[in-house]
């Protein structure tokens, strides 16, 4: 099986930076800042305040922990040596650095660097620091930048998509607020449906880990695995992650075209008598089954205790669920022409149609609320975007938000970069002989967004925003909102989901009350 070594888990460049360094260096101090949110899908959300949700710091703490105890101080160092020697000679030629150095960090036994970190969940503009990084020793001031590629590489997507995951939440949020829903069904309505389209089973665990600060709906299973280890929680005394049984298109297509609807009545009677159970409809006609097939299934879905939730995987989200709009020029001279009448399915969409159906009842805000014996779950190309045209068609034809829950597949939570925020880890302070520089990046030939901070940093609270404060002093820089998470390996302040969760709740609800 594959063993990383550590040491290789940076790019070549990296690897003879201590020599470039001046002469005398003992210090160098960093950090991991988003720099810009240009790029960012949370463009989409209405709500979007230009802000980044801190989160992933900690499992980057205690990946990089045991990384580095498990393949590196565990092992003999001239085994370590020799893999490190030959990986580098091998591709930079014979002699291309030295080693002394690895051999006294093995010799040394533990991590000589201490990391500051905001706390997890919480909301940071651009330009704030999440993170800070230093040496502890001065032999060991290279090893600060050393860790950049693998602290960057870890660390930017579990916030990109943290983020992300908050906007759904938050939409999901203000249109419960607005048609009277049950808030308590938010947590549910986003679903993880990413796994299979992201980089390998890591990153989507890691991903997906994300979501789970927002949500519980999710079909990543190592996703929970994964914040049960980094993040102190315990699926057996607390909700994780959860999902329901469900078919597949293979499922369907298996049991024949002409047993569709039997196979639906197998599903409901037989396999899953009670509960929730969610069905693939559209492997053939998705409008057959819900115009022909659910009526005959009425009685039956009616009389079960649970619900049966119906799931379109194809065509238009926004069409498919909340039926054509007719401000549609294409559709309305299909109308006025008389080719089509609006009473058709299509023009209905699905959740009219299933009301037409099985009914139900009207909140207090006089919104419809379907039975609750059947609903509706879409996954297939979800945006931030759609999710709100969706939420809004919905409340303009007279539906509560609760109506839907929404798949979150790859195409949200793959088709983010380290861009999308901007993220990058910066030098801005170090020292040569014992005294301190400030330190600083500043190209003309950027816009500005490349500028990094100088000096020593402080984060500050001021009236609810997290501020930058740089070129401070050593006893300034040990306050603030930077909290040591990790020094000369050992862990310090650790977090737990729920702590995680309460402080993106505690955020969306000031949205709901600033938007009542």
């Amino acid at each position: 099986m594959y063993k990383s070594n550590p040491l290789t888990q940076c790019d070549f460049y990296k690897i003879d930076h201590r020599r470039q360094y001046p002469e005398g260096t003992t210090l160098v101090y960093s950090n991991l800042t988003p720099r810009s949110n240009r790029l960012s899908p949370c463009h989409q959300s209405p709500f979007y305040d230009g802000k980044m949700v801190v989160f992933g710091t900690q499992y980057f703490i205690r990946y990089l922990h045991n990384l580095f105890r498990d393949n590196f101080f565990n092992e003999p160092k001239a085994q370590v040596i020799a893999s490190f020697k030959r990986r580098i000679e091998n591709s930079l030629g014979k002699d291309a650095i030295t080693y002394e150095h690895i051999e006294a960090l093995h010799n040394l036994g533990y991590l000589p660097i201490k990391i500051k970190a905001l706390p997890e969940g919480v909301r940071v503009n651009m330009k704030v620091p999440i993170l800070t990084i230093v040496n502890t020793l001065p032999e060991f001031f290279w090893i600060t930048n050393f860790l950049e590629t693998i602290l960057s590489a870890t660390v930017w997507k579990l916030c990109t998509n943290a983020s992300i995951a908050f906007e759904y939440k938050r939409v999901l949020a203000h249109y419960a607020q607005k048609t009277g829903a049950d808030m308590s069904l938010v947590k549910f309505q986003g679903h993880d449906f990413s796994f299979r389209g992201m980089s390998g089973n890591i990153d989507a665990a890691a991903s997906g880990m994300a979501h789970l600060t927002c949500f519980v709906g999710t079909d990543t299973i190592p996703a929970i695995d994964m914040a049960e280890y980094y993040y102190n929680c315990d699926s057996d005394t607390e909700l994780i992650g959860c999902s329901v049984p469900a078919s597949e298109h293979s499922c369907m297509c298996l049991n024949g075209f002409d047993s569709e609807i039997d196979t639906f009545k197998r599903f409901i009677t037989k396999l899953y008598p009670k509960g929730i159970v969610s069905i693939v409809s559209d492997t053939w006609d998705f409008w057959k089954v819900i115009t022909e097939y659910l009526p005959k299934l009425k009685d039956i879905i009616m009389s079960r205790d649970g619900k049966v939730v119906i799931r379109p995987d194809s065509g238009d989200p926004v069409d498919i669920i909340c039926g054509k709009a007719l401000e549609c020029k294409d559709y309305r001279d299909i109308v006025e022409n008389k080719q089509i009448d609006q009473s058709q399915p299509e023009f209905k969409g699905a959740i009219e149609c299933l009301w037409d159906i099985f009914g139900g009842t009207i909140n207090e805000k006089g919104y419809k609320v379907l039975d609750s014996h059947i609903g509706l779950i879409y996954g297939d190309s979800i945006t931030l975007e759609r999710a709100n045209k969706i939420l809004t068609r919905l409340q303009e034809k007279g539906f509560a938000s609760s109506n839907i829950v929404f798949g979150i597949g790859s195409y949200t939570y793959q088709y983010s970069t380290r861009d999308s925020f901007g993220m990058a880890v910066k030098s801005t302070y170090g020292e040569v002989n014992g005294a301190g520089r400030e330190i600083f990046k500043s190209p003309k030939t950027d816009s500005g967004i490349k500028n990094s901070a100088k000096g020593l940093l402080r984060i500050d609270i001021v009236d609810g925003n997290y501020i930058l404060k740089d070129q401070v002093s050593k006893e300034e820089e040990s306050l603030g909102g930077l909290f040591t998470m990790y020094n000369d390996g050992n862990f310090h302040n650790q977090q737990n989901l729920t702590e995680i969760r309460g402080r993106i709740n505690k955020d969306i609800n000031n949205h709901l009350m600033e938007n009542k």
